[in-house]
């Protein structure tokens, strides 16, 4: 029941665009604090600061301190999951007859 309430809790933070904004800022330069974010982003500090808190609640960040400042890194193994999980699985029948595919036309025209 546990890995359910967190797949819950990722698809809640994957399904809101601020928050998938977020995350391809930190993708794009990753480690950065909070005042980095909300320069890129159009919304309120309190804003970035509650997505943040999903974020990490859906273990998609991982926070370190630098003196004052705290750092958000990307957490990309939830992510992995998911992609093992439900699509992967979805996307290996598709690629192999694609695959059965072009061996027989090559074969046909080779």
């Amino acid at each position: 029941m546990a890995e359910l309430l967190d797949t819950d809790a990722l698809f809640k933070a994957l399904a809101d665009p601020g928050r998938r904004k977020l995350l391809d800022v930190l993708h794009a330069n990753d480690g950065q604090t909070l005042n980095e974010m909300c320069e890129h982003l159009d919304m309120t500090r309190q804003g970035v600061t509650s997505h943040l808190g999903v974020l990490e609640a859906a273990n998609l960040l991982a926070t370190a301190w630098r003196g004052r400042e705290k750092l958000h890194f990307l957490n990309p193994v939830p992510l992995q999951e998911i992609y093992e999980r439900w699509i992967a699985k979805f996307e290996k029948p598709r690629l192999k007859g694609l695959s059965d595919l072009k061996r027989r036309l090559e074969k046909d025209h080779g």
